[in-house]
């Protein structure tokens, strides 16, 4: 199954990149070649950009606090397992302490480092991190690999708390939508989103067998997906089968 998610809102768009970013940076990172650790640290300038965002870090304490209140919510329910309870509400509440501890935006910290920074003012031009253009970056890349690790860890531990907490708000909001089996007819479905509720986030799930690749557009009001098909000609066109998927909305 190929999984698709589609965010119905600006804040969960953000966190979705962060995810994607942070994903490939935990992989990067304990790679050992001196490529796999420029990428690493490109993508640590990834995360700084996205997350110069100025409410960024407000939204997520936010949603922190927001979901401990609603869990707490919970309490007293006989079909809730208290132990299972405790554990999330704590996680929460780490989360939001260890981030509201970090000074200013994602990274700021690393901005005081003007090694970094040099890097960070190259990296984005064709070819700006030559040996030439940084021979003090160029001799890093020639450290043993458990040296360029070290550094590694060092520069991501400033960007961890930001990190955790995106995954466990992610986590949870995932894991209150409940997966429907739906048919899209001649390629097409759509279907009116049930009022009084505020859905953030759409999960989609094919076979990978089927070679459909959809698109999707929605609103707080419609959710529209358009099954398409990957040609030998390397266009897109649209199918006409029937197709069968697995639908989630997450609230």
């Amino acid at each position: 199954m190929i999984l698709y998610e589609y965010p119905f809102n600006e804040r969960i768009r953000t966190y979705l990149r962060l995810e994607h970013l942070f994903l490939r940076l935990s992989e990067l990172m304990f790679r050992s070649t001196p490529l796999d650790h420029h990428f690493a640290i490109a993508t640590i300038f990834e995360v700084m950009d996205v997350g110069a965002r100025a409410d960024l870090k407000s939204d997520v304490l936010k949603d922190l606090d927001k979901q401990k209140q609603t869990l707490n919510s919970y309490r007293g329910n006989p079909a809730i397992a208290e132990s299972v309870l405790d554990k999330i509400v704590a996680r929460l509440e780490n989360c939001f302490a260890t981030l509201n501890g970090q000074p200013g935006k994602a990274g700021q910290t690393l901005t005081e480092n003007d090694w970094l920074m040099s890097i960070r003012s190259r990296v984005s031009i064709p070819g700006g991190t030559c040996a030439f253009d940084l021979p003090a970056y160029f001799a890093w890349q020639h450290h043993d690999t458990s040296s360029r690790q070290a550094d590694l860890q060092h520069w991501v531990a400033s960007l961890t708390p930001l990190a955790e907490s995106i995954h466990l708000l992610l986590k949870l909001l995932r894991d209150s939508g409940s997966p429907q089996k739906v048919m899209a007819v001649g390629g097409q479905f759509q279907q009116n989103l049930p009022q009084g509720r505020s859905f953030q986030l759409l999960r989609m799930a094919l076979k990978d067998d089927v070679n459909l690749i959809p698109e999707i557009s929605g609103n707080r009001l419609m959710v529209s997906i358009r099954l398409m098909r990957h040609e030998a000609d390397d266009h897109l066109h649209p199918c006409s089968d029937d197709a069968a998927f697995e639908l989630t909305l997450c609230s």
